[in-house]
């Protein structure tokens, strides 16, 4: 994986994110189900961890 795919992977783990983030304030706000939503955002916490460890390597 070259410089390239990893910040693109990065840029569209972090659009996702706060996509995410958006969907849990309303939810929040509707007293809905948190739980599934904090797990994938913590997925993609660990994963732009990992990219961004990565990325530093290269």
């Amino acid at each position: 994986m070259n410089k390239k795919d990893i910040e693109y992977q990065i840029a569209e783990l972090k659009a996702e994110y706060i996509r995410l983030q958006h969907d849990l304030e309303k939810l929040e706000y509707v007293d809905g189900k948190l739980s599934p939503l904090e797990k994938q955002i913590a997925g993609i916490e660990s994963e732009l961890a990992s990219l961004n460890q990565k990325l530093r390597e290269l």
